[in-house]
């Protein structure tokens, strides 16, 4: 069969269904009514010669041949979205162009917020919109849907994903208490620090690197506060008994607004790699490269 007589808009919803396994979460997917979604697969089974996907119970479920297909159908749309976006040499102080970022509270307060006002001079046409980390970061790189994710290289699985990639800095963890707490001068012990009341840091049931961490080392804590928010943390202690664990550059960086002091830990805690992750099909594309090298050429000198 001639690729002229094969609409290729229907490889886009075939992807959409193989992902989805539903009629219409697809067509939620690609903003499209149900009955275009499914005039669309019954064009695809008589394309393929092949039910694609079968009803077992409540689900739709790929058949062989659409298994096999998946993978070479993302290849094929990534490439026709890269040739797409292609676009000429990229100009920060006359092009207007939208980024959106996903990072931690902590990375945008210790490394995107000063780059902002670096940007705002030299690029005032660009646009860039931060949203927190989900459990579907990575999915969002795939969609398109974020043109960067910035998080802990332990957490993303490092070397292992798929995606482009590159290390930015490395923090370490430090102990923070108030600057006039009564009971903790210069130094802290592993006793004192599992006897005075602890402020722990988790999302939903994602805890942190520290937390899971100390849990690993089996070091007790007497949990009394928990914040989902790293920057928030160092200024719940001042004027309290409160003991925690902060990144070092976010605590170097307001210790003196929030009123503590910083320590260090009792126990040997292993430091992270803050590293950016990006889809392939932006690497060449100009403006993506002169976001990625700010965001590295700043992050040398957090």
């Amino acid at each position: 069969m001639k690729l002229s007589r094969i609409d290729l808009n229907l490889l886009v919803a075939l992807d959409a269904l193989l992902a989805e396994r539903s009629v219409t979460l697809a067509a939620g997917r690609l903003s499209i009514g149900q009955p275009s979604m499914s005039a669309a697969l019954g064009r695809l089974r008589r394309l393929f010669d092949d039910p694609l996907l079968v009803r077992q119970g409540n689900k739709l479920m790929p058949t062989p041949l659409a298994d096999s297909l998946a993978k070479p159908v993302r290849e094929c749309l990534d490439s026709i979205e890269s040739i797409i976006s292609v676009r000429g040499a990229f100009q920060p102080d006359r092009d207007d162009r939208s980024f959106t970022v996903i990072a931690s509270d902590y990375v945008l307060l210790v490394l995107l917020r000063p780059l902002f006002a670096e940007l705002a001079a030299e690029a005032p046409g660009v646009r860039i919109h931060v949203t927190p980390v989900g459990p579907d970061y990575l999915d969002h790189l795939r969609t398109g849907a974020a043109d960067l994710v910035i998080l802990p290289r332990e957490i993303a699985g490092g070397a292992n994903v798929r995606f482009p990639h590159a290390p930015l800095y490395t923090d370490r963890h430090v102990c923070a208490v108030s600057a006039d707490h009564p009971d903790v001068g210069a130094t802290i012990s592993l006793e004192q620090f599992s006897a005075l009341p602890y402020l722990a840091y988790h999302s939903g049931d994602a805890y942190s690197l520290v937390e899971s961490q100390l849990d690993v080392l089996e070091i007790p804590r007497r949990t009394e506060v928990t914040t989902e928010t790293f920057a928030l943390a160092p200024f719940l202690l001042a004027g309290t008994r409160l003991i925690t664990f902060l990144y070092e550059r976010l605590g170097r960086q307001v210790a003196g607004q929030a009123g503590i002091k910083l320590l260090e830990p009792p126990v040997e805690l292993a430091s992270v790699t803050e590293a950016m992750y990006w889809d392939r099909r932006n690497t060449e594309d100009a403006g993506h490269r002169w976001l990625r090298d700010r965001v590295r050429s700043y992050a040398q000198l957090v």
